[in-house]
């Protein structure tokens, strides 16, 4: 491979994903190095005053300062973009900077914003406190009833925002009717795709208009940064993100970007063997529990909509205990193997409770809502042994009464 045919379309567009997740966005310095390299640089020099003047006029490209571009930073958008079948991505310091990015962008004062009830709890915090405080309306629906995003729709309605699944009740969105729908009224429609990656499901094909990622999760997907992307069309990324991009910085560092890259190498691989070992538990865990929230089960409400939509179920799901948060407790507690922790997308199963973590901060009232009980507790299987994870498992099942 040439030094920069991972950045040329017109080579990697007839790649298969497997191939463009280890050589897509890949652009090797003059040392013809195999390991992508990391520009820890703030700034770059020039040649002349005139190649300054033509990169900031847009008139020639180049690198001018890390908050607007970086090498290994561009080398992971164009990774990013390549898996997901955008035309365009930027990369953000967090989750919920891309997240609080690709809604901003695009929102003003007067405008109205349509979310999915059903989200993790510092995106819901985005629809109910910060947008009102900038005169920006919202209305929270209950977004697994197709119905109700038609009725939710105002004349000044810009975005409709939503994960699917979502964390952490598993709620499944049909992409295809509400992205339709948003189309017809001319909506922008923003993904929340953490859950599945591109490697599982690829809203764009369903008529979304952006897809934004907390890539600390599956995209790392060891533990290891923070980091979010958002990813569209040429037009959105230039003329929507990227201004409010520039000018309020949530900017990714180089080496951060690295560690993602190469994540990606092997997301393909990671997120179907922590999916099969999730269906196997969760088929194990179900008789046991009061509720099974798993799309990939046939016990969930729209299991058929999410294997149309989904390559794999993923590798996350939720379960719900009779006896409230003391036996929720109790079972976390009595784990040997799992560890006690709220984050996902991690090589290492973890699981947690999110009333009293992810979703503290929204109050009961909000939580009741959304379906985030007491008794509620969600997993991520990682790539243990599925053996193993079983027998842990089982244990504190047994322990917590169950």
């Amino acid at each position: 491979m040439k030094k920069t045919t991972g950045m040329d379309r017109a080579a990697t567009r007839h790649w298969r994903p497997a191939t463009r997740a280890v050589r897509g966005g890949t652009w090797r310095s003059e040392h013809g190095e195999t390991s992508e390299a990391v520009f820890l640089s703030s700034g770059f020099s020039y040649d002349d005053a005139e190649t300054v003047a033509a990169r900031f006029t847009g008139e020639a490209t180049g690198m001018t300062y890390s908050r607007l571009q970086n090498p290994t930073v561009a080398m992971l958008e164009e990774r990013i973009a390549l898996l997901e079948g955008a035309e365009a991505c930027r990369v953000q310091a967090s989750g919920m900077a891309a997240m609080t990015a690709a809604l901003l962008c695009q929102l003003s004062v007067g405008d109205h914003v349509v979310a999915a009830r059903a989200a993790f709890g510092s995106c819901r915090w985005l629809v109910d406190h910060l947008c009102p405080r900038f005169g920006i309306e919202a209305t929270v629906i209950d977004s697994a009833v197709d119905e109700e995003w038609e009725r939710a729709i105002r004349p000044n309605t810009k975005v409709f925002f939503f994960e699917t699944p979502a964390n952490p009740t598993l709620d499944v969105v049909n992409m295809q009717y509400v992205c339709d729908l948003a189309r017809a009224h001319g909506i922008v429609t923003v993904v929340d795709n953490a859950f599945a990656t591109p490697v599982l499901q690829r809203p764009l094909e369903f008529g979304a208009d952006a897809v934004a990622y907390s890539a600390t999760k599956l995209m790392d997907g060891q533990g290891r940064v923070l980091a979010g992307a958002v990813c569209g069309s040429s037009q959105f990324i230039e003329e929507k993100l990227l201004p409010f991009q520039r000018n309020t910085g949530p900017n990714l560092s180089p080496f951060s970007a690295w560690v993602v890259h190469k994540g990606l190498e092997t997301l393909h691989l990671r997120a179907r063997a922590q999916s099969e070992s999730a269906l196997a538990l969760g088929r194990f865990i179900e008789p046991r529990v009061a509720r099974m929230l798993h799309p990939g089960l046939p016990s969930h409400p729209r299991h058929e909509l999410a294997m149309r939509q989904m390559d794999a179920a993923g590798p996350i799901f939720a379960f719900e205990v009779p006896g409230g948060r003391e036996q929720a407790f109790a079972l976390l507690n009595a784990l040997e193997l799992v560890d006690i922790s709220n984050n996902i997308g991690d090589t290492r199963s973890l699981l947690c409770h999110p009333a009293s973590s992810t979703h503290a901060n929204l109050g009961a009232e909000a939580r009741e809502a959304m379906g985030v009980s007491e008794g509620l507790l969600r997993i991520n299987v990682g790539l243990e042994d599925i053996a193993d994870l079983t027998e842990d498992i089982d244990r504190a099942l047994a322990k917590a009464g169950l």
